[in-house]
């Protein structure tokens, strides 16, 4: 059955406001076993939504995963091609993360992947999908959730078995794949350099 959508009666109280909620953001990978109502994950979408877009193309679909089961198998999945990934995304002349030990659940326990699908791969498209990502993911802090981009699920995302599985149409890619959930616990900020300005006149 078809669900409603969400009226603002029932949605997440927010919690801080956008300056706020950048931040705090966090790449959070340790997650209590709550899990999310259709509330709050629609919510979440309905904010990706609200991303920038090019020509107004709005290329962005989404797909919530919350078996466990399912999640269990794209683990195993995403481990077992971890080496041809980073192969495949490795830049000449940087060195690899030296001892990266893969963990034993890509998914950290959360109560959900959340993956945006880019439809009709045009030049922009990855953009805007990464955009309505970053909104997701700044809506779930100001919430009080936790959010993790899983970078290296997206190769198993985008294999044809996995997308048959899903449901997925062979036209859609998977860009961003990420992990929601309620935090178990605090995660310390990472120290960001300072803005490398190349120009200003």
């Amino acid at each position: 059955m078809e669900k409603t959508a969400v009226s603002s009666e029932v949605a997440p109280k927010v919690l801080m406001g956008a300056r706020d909620a950048i931040y705090a953001r966090r790449s959070v990978r340790d997650y209590t076993e709550q899990t999310l109502s259709y509330e709050i994950i629609h919510s979440l979408l309905e904010a990706a939504v609200q991303a920038p877009t090019a020509v107004d193309e709005q290329p962005w679909a989404f797909a919530v995963i919350e078996n466990k089961d399912t999640l269990r198998r794209l683990s195993d999945t995403a481990r077992e091609t971890m080496n041809d990934v980073e192969r495949s995304i490795h830049v000449p002349g940087r060195k690899m993360v030296a001892n990266f030990t893969p963990p034993d659940d890509f998914f950290h326990g959360a109560a959900a992947l959340i993956v945006i699908y880019g439809k009709d791969m045009g030049p922009f498209v990855v953009a805007d999908c990464w955009l309505a990502a970053e909104n997701l993911m700044l809506s779930a802090c100001a919430n009080g959730l936790g959010t993790c981009v899983i970078g290296l699920a997206v190769s198993v995302l985008n294999r044809p078995e996995w997308k048959k599985e899903l449901g997925i149409a062979d036209d859609m890619t998977a860009v961003a794949p990420i992990i929601v959930g309620f935090p178990s616990g605090f995660t310390k900020p990472v120290r960001r350099k300072e803005p490398q300005i190349l120009l200003w006149k």
